[in-house]
């Protein structure tokens, strides 16, 4: 049953409802939509940049019923390495996973080091006069405590999570207000001309770099999915921790979008040297209710910050446990800690990593970075998992699925069309970057790793495909029928 307790010597399940979706929206609602939100202006060119969120929304949704019927199914550790080398085992071996576990350890540290970076970005609201040197020791300092506060049971951690979602609710929520306190529907509402022309090229370029920002802000409603292993009954909690953070979250972001749009004139977020481009919500409560306020909410925004990044390495520093222990990443990462029941190198790893992105991105530009990574995650899990659904409905029509998507394959192809259009205007929404041809070469240079891996370990193509089914009941593995009695 998709709720048994985990094996001796593995994960405890511990998390349950309100912990897992805090969790969720914890990643998902970190500094994110308070240093978007001009970007988003920016890409649309006014107000109706509300748009790129509701779009967000919707791939989101659609992407996370494909997540929430997998997890539900398979509550591993890891997530898509469980679900890629369970669709893909029958074709290509382990040449899925293995790519999506050689992408993940960079990928999301990266993305968690962007979250720094705007920590950063916002304390400069409460220090203008901060040095680089002081911002990097910042950082720093700021990552060690991260991995301090995870070395530890995941019982203590989900209490933690539990209290920095009630923060995050509380620093969005007093922006919200004093927003709609000082509300102006012109300012809101008054759209340039032909903003909505959808025959426009423009519009749709502006739409793509919407969507792509949209979605960088819901990021995270798949992070209990990584911990799989560590959800109470899965089979429920875990589909319902995803669909109830996206609309949280989307209610979230769209009152705090159209309120911000309603105290600052969207033309201040396009001006460089304004601080409604770099500190949009600090704008808004200096504007309403003083610079008191302002600094309060920024204090309360930065401890946001640090839950998303917190969130963020929790649940991918799961990911290359499994891997580990099925002899498709170092076997090193295989190994727990021997009293708190959490993976050690893979949470040590993730957090250099993410002190690394940090520092590139604050002396650098991590952009170009960012963007290969994002385009290679589209091919390698996005797009991976969309057709893996399917591919394990036809491969393994006995498998025991609590929680099936809602209108299937609708939602399969609108995640499909949403990420087809990231994709294919990577290259536009990136001048001279080239994220497109980098995300080939590197899913090129993963598959000579791969090659060379599977040599060494004589495994498909150099040995026998390894065909393990572990959530599939009663299906004879050859014959995929059941074999178990029927009921009476």
């Amino acid at each position: 049953m998709s709720g048994s307790p985990p094996p001796a010597g593995g994960f405890v399940r511990r998390i349950g409802l309100f912990q897992a979706t805090a969790i969720n929206m914890s990643q998902m609602c970190g500094i994110g939509p308070f240093v978007t939100i001009p970007l988003m202006v920016a890409a649309f060119g006014g107000p109706q940049a509300v748009i790129g969120f509701l779009a967000g929304a919707l791939l989101a949704l659609a992407d996370g019923l494909i997540w929430a019927e997998m997890g539900a199914a398979m509550p591993g550790s890891g997530g898509s390495y469980v679900y890629l080398r369970q669709a893909f085992q029958y074709r290509s071996g382990k040449l899925m996973p293995f790519l999506f576990v050689w992408t993940a350890m960079l990928f999301i540290p990266l993305i968690m080091s962007t979250g720094v970076v705007g920590f950063v970005q916002y304390l400069g609201y409460l220090a203008p006069g901060m040095g680089q040197n002081a911002g990097d020791a910042v950082g720093l300092g700021m990552i060690a405590l991260v991995i301090l506060l995870l070395w530890r049971g995941i019982e203590h951690i989900a209490r933690i999570t539990a209290v920095m979602w009630c923060v995050m609710i509380l620093s969005v929520a007093l922006v919200i207000v004093a927003a709609f306190t000082h509300f102006d529907p012109d300012l809101a509402f008054t759209y340039p001309a032909h903003a909505f022309e959808l025959t426009s090229h423009t519009f749709w370029i502006g739409f793509a770099a919407g969507l792509t920002i949209g979605i960088y802000d819901y990021l995270g409603y798949n992070t209990t999915a990584y911990m799989g292993a560590e959800i109470k009954d899965p089979g429920r909690i875990l589909p319902r921790s995803i669909i109830f953070s996206i609309l949280g979250i989307m209610g979230i972001y769209l009152l705090l979008q159209i309120g911000t749009l309603g105290v600052i004139d969207w033309h201040r977020m396009l001006n460089a040297d304004d601080i409604a481009s770099s500190s949009v919500a600090s704008a808004v409560m200096e504007e309403t209710w003083g610079k008191g306020a302002a600094d309060t909410v920024t204090v309360l925004i930065l401890i946001t910050a640090f839950a998303s990044v917190f969130a963020g390495l929790l649940g991918g520093s799961r990911v290359p446990y499994d891997a580990a222990r099925d002899r498709v990443f170092f076997r090193q990462y295989g190994k727990l800690h021997a009293k708190h029941r959490f993976p050690m190198l893979g949470l040590a790893t993730m957090g250099v990593v993410t002190a690394i992105g940090f520092l590139i991105g604050r002396h650098t530009d991590l952009a170009t970075l960012i963007q290969l990574l994002t385009t290679v995650m589209v091919i390698v899990q996005a797009l991976a998992q969309i057709l893996a659904v399917s591919v394990l409905r036809r491969r393994q029509p006995g498998l025991h699925r609590p929680y099936k998507m809602w209108l299937y394959p609708a939602p399969s192809i609108i995640a499909l069309v949403g990420w087809l259009v990231i994709y294919g205007y990577a290259d536009k929404n990136s001048p001279g970057r080239h994220p497109i041809e980098w995300s080939l070469a590197w899913v090129a240079l993963g598959c000579v790793a791969f090659l060379l891996w599977a040599r060494f370990e004589k495994v498909w193509p150099f040995g026998p495909k390894e065909i393990t089914e572990e959530y599939l009941q009663g299906i004879d593995p050859d014959t995929e029928q059941d074999t178990a009695p029927a009921a009476v």
